[in-house]
Formats: structure tokens, sequence, C-alpha cells
């Protein structure tokens, strides 16, 4: 299997939404803001190649579906679709993706499944001959949002994903798309039923650590919907990825794409061997 960090669209939102109760005299010295408080932030992909014979990729980013105003709006950097320029790069296209597995359908997450915004268009799909994994219980939220977090979901995805005939939903920590080859853990703590991939020894964090400064359990995002339990479910989710010596991946990190747990003498969790990208490593 060949590993690829695959790069979406890049985001700026605000410092203090994504670093929760976190004063700003902390948070901005490990990300300095702009003049507007904002902080870059990746919508970063994993592509494992060959995965049984199979092209899998691991959530799509926030994509170009937006128009002009809400791309504005929610800080998205480029107007292009930059995810499949970022496939290309690692040898394939959406064409060639066999499964496409998503935490959760946010639409920085879940967005690059559409084809990028063009005036008078209506959405679309891409990645035609692909399966698409949702956790049975973010399902029902995607279709019954919260008032809180309507907003976070893109209203066309859903339907667009049924009508697809191509759509698994799981339940377990196994899917029948993927068998024993991907392991699925759930957190309800930033949303219910969010789903964190676990293949070969590497995990994608999603929204429960999107980053490697979200790693210390107090460190939450103003967009979690159960801050508290949030934490309590990054403490034993830590806890097992260390004593398994699991590699994390990082969505939202501009810097870091992967890195290891570690934890020190007072139980302070951190990281350790942190990697910018990956390049079709062999893991």
């Amino acid at each position: 299997m060949q590993f690829w960090s695959i790069n979406g669209n890049s985001q700026k939102l605000d410092g203090g939404a994504m670093f929760g109760n976190a004063p700003k005299a902390m948070w901005s010295r490990w990300i300095a803001p702009d003049e507007l408080n904002r902080i870059p932030l990746a919508c970063r992909c994993l592509l494992v190649k060959d995965l049984d014979g199979r092209n899998v990729l691991f959530e799509t980013g926030i994509g170009a579906f937006f128009e002009p105003a809400l791309r504005e709006r929610y800080g998205v950097v480029e107007s292009h679709h930059v995810l499949l320029d970022s496939l290309a790069e690692a040898g394939v296209s959406h064409e060639d993706i066999d499964v496409v597995v998503l935490s959760h359908l946010h639409f920085d997450h879940a967005g690059g499944l559409l084809a990028a915004w063009e005036e008078g268009k209506t959405p679309s799909l891409l990645f035609p001959h692909a399966k698409f994994l949702v956790g049975a219980q973010h399902w029902q939220r995607a279709m019954k949002p919260h008032p809180r977090d309507r907003a976070s979901f893109v209203p066309e995805l859903q339907s667009l994903l049924l009508q697809s005939g191509r759509l698994e939903l799981v339940a377990g920590e196994y899917s029948q798309a993927l068998g024993q080859a991907v392991r699925f853990h759930f957190s309800d703590g930033h949303t219910p039923g969010l789903m964190l991939a676990e293949c070969a020894g590497v995990v994608f964090c999603a929204d429960l650590i999107p980053g490697k400064h979200w790693v210390h359990l107090p460190i939450t995002m103003g967009y979690d919907r159960f801050p508290e339990a949030l934490i309590e479910e990054k403490r034993v989710f830590l806890d097992d990825k260390l004593s398994r010596n699991v590699r994390l991946f990082f969505t939202h990190d501009h810097a870091c794409a992967t890195a290891r747990v570690t934890r020190d003498e007072r139980g302070r969790y951190g990281t350790s061997e942190e990697q910018p990208e990956l390049r079709g490593a062999l893991l």
C-alpha cells in the first residue's frame, strides 16, 4: 500500500473559533493569525493506493462548490478544485477512486465530492465509480440537522449520494466495501456519529483532533457540539493509539500531516515524528 497526503482547497477561519475557549495569547503562539484574526487551515485528505487492489480516498476536503460570495464568507482560498490537481500529482483521477470514506458530511470534509461551481449549473457528484462510506448514526444527523449545525451541511449532497446507488452506511467496526482492511472508531463530541478510519497503523483523526495542537486534551473547537464529551473521547482515543503505536493523520493542520502520540511524565499528550506530507509512503 502507498499512502499519500492529498491537499484540497485551503481555508482561513477565525482562530478563536478553531481553538474554542483557549485564550488568544496561547493559540497565537502556535499559529499566527492574520489581520482578520484568521488562521490558515488545510483540508487534507488521505489516499491509500492498492488497498487490496483498490484506491481508497479518506475524505474530499471542502472543494470548490461554493459560489463566490460563500467562498469568501467561509475563507476558501482557491477558486479551482485543488483536490483534483493533488490527485493527479499522485497519479490518479477522481474516476480512479474505488471507495471514498467520509468521517462526516460537514462541507469542509465532503464538499470535494462535488464538481466546482459554475454559474447556472446545479451541483453534481464527482467520483463516478466510487462507493461512498458514511457512518449510519451521522447519516441520521445529516438528514435532520440541528439548527446549530444545519449550515455545516451541503443541502443537495445527501440526495445526490442516495441517488448514486453507491452509498454504504457503516454501523460497526468494519464495512462491507473494505472488510477487515479498515477499522472504524466513532465519536460524538464534534458531531454525532463522527467516523474515524484506521488503516495499516494510521488513523484519520478528522475533527476529533484536527491538528497537532488539538492533541492537548483541553483544546477543543468552538464548532464542537459537546466539548466535555469530546475531551473524554479524545483521552480514550489517544491512549489506545499510543499503546498500539498508531500514527495520527491530521486533516486541518496546515503544516503537519501525520505524527505519533507522546505522553510526558505529567500525563500531557503531545506529538513526535511529525511529517508535513506523505508522498507514496509504504507503511
